[in-house]
């Protein structure tokens, strides 16, 4: 009798619990600015100040929401992973490897990167020319979602 009074406490807590959630609505969401990127023509310095790290490495969100962003991103990183943001990488220029996971494979202008939460990626090099990447991470990436691998 004790177990079941006590169950029935913790459900009608837990009903009480969720009718004070408030739904996300749109009017939630941070304004989206209508633009037009031309990504290709952006340089370091149109992306902001250099991040601080071993390579030249620029990067700047150009779209922001609750559920994800879009950023451009040059120059090398150092192999990472993100324990709760998932990424997609589009390349639009140069060319070399990066990791994925275990494997160092090659990545040109044009390839589509996905790239799940936790999994090892970066190290990029390029061989012809500066990577130029544009990055949507789901959701947003936390500052303190980077996490360095050896």
């Amino acid at each position: 009798m004790i177990i079941a009074l006590a169950l029935l406490v913790a459900f009608g807590a837990g009903v009480l619990f969720a009718r004070s959630i408030k739904p996300a609505t749109a009017d939630d969401e941070p304004p989206m600015v209508a633009q037009v990127v031309n990504v290709p023509a952006l340089t370091g310095p149109d992306l902001g100040a250099p991040l601080p790290g071993p390579t030249l490495r620029y990067t700047k969100i150009f779209a922001a929401s609750k559920t994800g962003t879009v950023q451009v991103q040059t120059g090398d990183s150092a192999k990472h992973f993100h324990a709760v943001a998932n990424e997609i990488q589009y390349v639009v220029e140069g060319t070399g490897t990066m990791w994925l996971g275990d494997k160092e494979i090659p990545i040109k202008p044009g390839d589509l990167i996905i790239i799940p939460k936790g999994m090892p990626h970066g190290g990029t090099h390029a061989t012809s020319g500066t990577f130029k990447l544009v990055a949507v991470k789901t959701p947003p990436q936390a500052k303190e979602d980077y996490h360095l691998v050896p």
